[in-house]
């Protein structure tokens, strides 16, 4: 079974308070799920890789086979297809998980979007930020 995995990650502040998200669907566009994330403090970097590990968690919850995963992160979609070195020390751990998790599946592609095209998974990232700042206000 293949699946889209719309992932997103962001952090407001950088680093700050982050959150990652997905949003799984058929090649057809029937929503399967979703999922969001809080990260603690984190880089938005960081923030799209956790983003990246939690959508393939779920696909593969989810018994697919292939992922066609879609973000808005060309450093995150370009270190994966190798056409990028990670240099950043606290990136190379979750680089390494992200190709471990993908070699899981008989077949995977990355590709970039712009921030419009990944709407849904951006707004739940959005909203997991929102909802734990109003909680911490409490």
């Amino acid at each position: 079974m293949k699946v889209i995995v719309h992932v997103d990650g962001g952090a407001r502040g950088n680093p700050g308070p982050a959150a990652a998200a997905c949003v799984i669907s058929s090649p057809d566009g029937e929503g399967l799920g979703e999922r969001t994330q809080l990260l603690g403090t984190a880089t938005n970097n960081v923030a799209e890789y956790r983003a990246l590990l939690l959508g393939l968690e779920c696909a593969r919850e989810m018994g697919a086979d292939e992922v066609e995963v879609v973000g808005d992160s060309e450093l995150i979609a370009k270190q994966v297809q190798g056409l990028y070195k990670v240099k950043h020390q606290a990136m190379k751990p979750l680089h390494q998980q992200a190709m471990a998790a993908l070699s899981g599946f008989d077949g995977w592609s990355i590709r970039t979007v712009p921030r419009t095209q990944n709407e849904r998974a951006d707004a739940l990232v959005n909203a997991a930020l929102d909802q734990a700042r109003a909680a911490a206000s409490l």
